[in-house]
């Protein structure tokens, strides 16, 4: 009796701990001064825009045909990747290719 109330209190542990872990979210910010490097950069570089069907907004994946291009190392965000998509700049995460910011 005694090992099967420890076996569910166990059992009930991890589960609301896989779901609480299942369910955070992680929100990325960088500062204003490299919001204005990176639009200082795209200026300069002037890549094409890419149109996409999908909505482009923080949290949504690019599709596998939007380039995802470096940003020199003094913008300070080299962690991410930008492109030019619709006509607005995103940083994005490479790996998942979810936009992490849209530069305004």
């Amino acid at each position: 009796m005694r090992y099967s109330v420890i076996v569910t209190l166990v059992a009930s542990l991890a589960s609301s701990m896989a779901f609480a872990q299942s369910s955070t979210t992680t929100t990325t910010t960088i500062t204003t001064d490299q919001q204005s490097k990176v639009r200082a950069f795209v200026m300069k570089e002037k890549p094409a825009s890419v149109k996409v069907t999908e909505t482009v907004s923080v949290g949504a994946a690019l599709p596998s045909t939007v380039t995802l291009r470096t940003l020199p190392s003094d913008v300070g965000v080299t962690q991410y990747r930008y492109a030019i998509v619709n006509d607005k700049t995103v940083l994005v995460e490479p790996t998942s290719r979810k936009i992490i910011q849209v530069i305004e």
